[in-house]
């Protein structure tokens, strides 16, 4: 889940626009606000003891909550089956695969349960509403693989300059995220749908995992006059961790790290820099704990949040106006655990006004690329974001409506 752009400057339909300001990357987030207590932020904690022992999805179907008043489900699987090859000498590829809803009227997205057909091999998936004016350019580059899709590191369907909105993020043992307001994400008739899946290899050691074939169910309804429009508002910061004590390698140089992130996703290899110069000064400074913040350009609701991070993180959070007087937190996961990211509704929606300033923390933690048997057969290096899921990232992500 990357793209340069998605860091603070959106594609039209996808995000609100932010402008990112000034960052210490090494500086821990500050202490919780009182705001943070009294219910309104979205938390988690470890599901067991040590929730870094295994990171093994059981991949069994979420319960589906019952249809509301209005609402009609719609079921919708990729079209064939589809084998990865990760690119490069990499062990990942996202992979953007076309699915075709059929609607005929304009309807509104309420809520998303995306299922993954090849449970150990399928590590995350965006879903991408496409309006119809783009429709014929995703079925054109889905025609010259054969109705197989396209490779599309980052969080990229179509390319930088065309529409698209996000509407859904799975995260391993991720469920449908229903939200209680009249909200939900506008689609027109002829609007189709890719889905965008990171599949990881190295769960099958970097070999063929066999073939995938994944299914999204739609809840959908045709909403009312008062109906407000989601966008999805993605939230980076750089990560910049050295190898752990007494680990060494020719990959624990920054230098010889960031080039094999660039050999492994091309244009995608050069997000840490554009993190590091978006989010400070452009000087990497290394550390466990990193931030970012952006300033808000309009007043927003926000209705939900979900912090995205690979097999080294600990802890994220996200928070308003951090060390004032009006601060909030709107994401608080103290015990990060990569198979229990869910999408969580805030208990009280949160008003943020035009030039608050909203951060994002992640820390991670470089010791547990020894102990977890997805990465302790790897050579050790100096972590930086990258699409691999032996690589790292820092997402806050905020369901969100613009306020009238």
């Amino acid at each position: 889940m990357t793209r340069l752009r998605v860091l603070a400057a959106g594609c039209a339909g996808v995000m609100l626009a932010l402008a990112a300001c000034s960052s210490s990357p090494a500086t821990p987030a500050s202490p919780a606000t009182p705001a943070a207590a009294s219910g309104t932020a979205a938390s988690s904690t470890a599901a067991g003891a040590d929730q870094h022992a295994g990171h093994d999805h059981s991949g069994t179907p979420a319960p589906t909550a019952p249809l509301r008043p209005g609402e009609r489900f719609v079921n919708l699987s990729m079209t064939k089956p589809y084998t990865p090859a990760a690119p490069n000498g990499g062990t990942d590829e996202y992979r953007c695969l076309v699915v075709d809803p059929h609607l005929t009227k304009a309807e509104f997205l309420t809520g998303t349960q995306f299922q993954p057909g090849n449970v150990p091999i399928v590590h995350h998936a965006i879903v991408f509403a496409i309006p119809p004016e783009e429709a014929d350019a995703a079925r054109a580059k889905d025609a010259q693989s054969g109705g197989n899709g396209w490779t599309c590191f980052g969080n990229d369907a179509l390319g930088q300059d065309a529409k698209q909105d996000w509407v859904d993020t799975w995260t391993p043992n991720g469920a449908e995220a229903l939200l209680q307001q009249d909200v939900g994400f506008p689609l027109q008739p002829g609007s189709l749908l890719i889905l965008q899946i990171h599949y990881n290899l190295l769960a099958v050691a970097g070999h063929t995992g066999g073939s995938d074939q994944s299914s999204v169910r739609l809840r959908l309804t045709d909403g009312t006059p008062e109906t407000q429009q989601l966008r999805t508002m993605p939230l980076s910061a750089p990560i910049e961790l050295p190898c752990a004590a007494g680990e060494t390698g020719p990959l624990c140089d920054r230098a010889a790290a960031v080039a094999d992130v660039a050999k492994r996703f091309g244009d995608e290899g050069e997000t840490e820099d554009a993190l590091l110069r978006r989010c400070g000064d452009g000087t990497p400074v290394p550390g466990n704990t990193q931030h970012c913040d952006y300033q808000i350009p309009t007043a927003m609701t926000v209705y939900a949040a979900l912090g995205h991070m690979h097999l080294l993180g600990r802890s994220i959070k996200v928070e308003v106006n951090p060390g004032k007087p009006n601060a909030k937190t709107l994401l608080d996961v103290p015990n990060f655990d990569f198979d229990y990211q869910r999408f969580t509704p805030l208990a009280t929606p949160v008003d943020v006004n035009k030039g608050d300033v909203v951060r994002v923390t992640c820390t991670h933690d470089a010791t547990l690329h020894e102990q977890l048997p997805q990465l302790k057969t790897l050579p050790p290096r100096y972590v930086v974001w990258g699409d691999g899921t032996s690589d790292e990232m820092c997402l806050g992500l905020l369901t969100a409506t613009v306020r009238r």
